[in-house]
């Protein structure tokens, strides 16, 4: 099975500004590997400009506030050796250079180099509500791919721990979510001792 690294991927759009994707970089290795779903704003960036940043972050509001749509507008940093932005918010970034497309009609493969690598601070961990609201971003970005009984069992269980170890910035990245899963006519689960969403 491969490897796949959960982060902030950005693009750079036509006007010179940052687009932001959540996306699950694959390694195989000497390559890191882009695959966004067809048709996909960072699809079309690639296609236009064969360069992109990933930045690893632990304020998983990122990956919510994109996947949700309530917020893409997250500060960047330009890039150090590419023309293109990164993250502010991330710990670490890598800088890459598209070497190879490989087509496909759903999830077209863009094997990249990494042309530069940078820490910013350290990584402590992600605590049990962090990577509860990843993995329910995950599920928000399949509504409609997945079957709704998987999506609502996986995030009922999800929001066991969400409840136990969440912080402000989690507690308000679920909402965001939650308020998606209920605008696409799943149920929401119900509050395990936090707010866990809202309305």
């Amino acid at each position: 099975m491969p490897f796949i690294r959960e982060s902030i991927v950005t693009t750079l759009n036509a006007d010179g500004s940052a687009h932001l994707a959540p996306l699950g970089v694959i390694e195989e290795p000497p390559f890191l590997v882009l695959a966004p779903f067809h048709p996909s704003t960072t699809l079309a960036n690639l296609r236009r400009h064969p360069f992109a940043c990933v930045s690893y972050v632990t304020d998983v509001r990122l990956f919510a506030g994109c996947v949700s749509r309530v917020r893409r507008d997250w500060p960047v940093v330009a890039a150090e050796r590419i023309e293109g932005w990164r993250a502010a918010a991330a710990l670490a970034h890598s800088e890459l250079e598209v070497v190879e497309t490989v087509e496909d009609a759903q999830r077209p493969r863009w094997r990249c180099r990494e042309v530069h690598a940078a820490t910013h601070a350290p990584f402590l961990g992600f605590n049990r509500a962090q990577s509860a609201v990843l993995e329910a971003a995950i599920l928000v970005s399949r509504l409609g791919m997945l079957p709704a009984a998987k999506i609502e069992s996986e995030l009922r269980y999800l929001a066991i721990g969400l409840a136990k170890t969440a912080g402000a910035a989690e507690r308000e990245a679920w909402g965001w979510l939650m308020e998606r899963v209920r605008a696409a006519g799943y149920a929401v689960p119900e509050d395990c001792g936090h707010p866990l969403s809202t309305g």
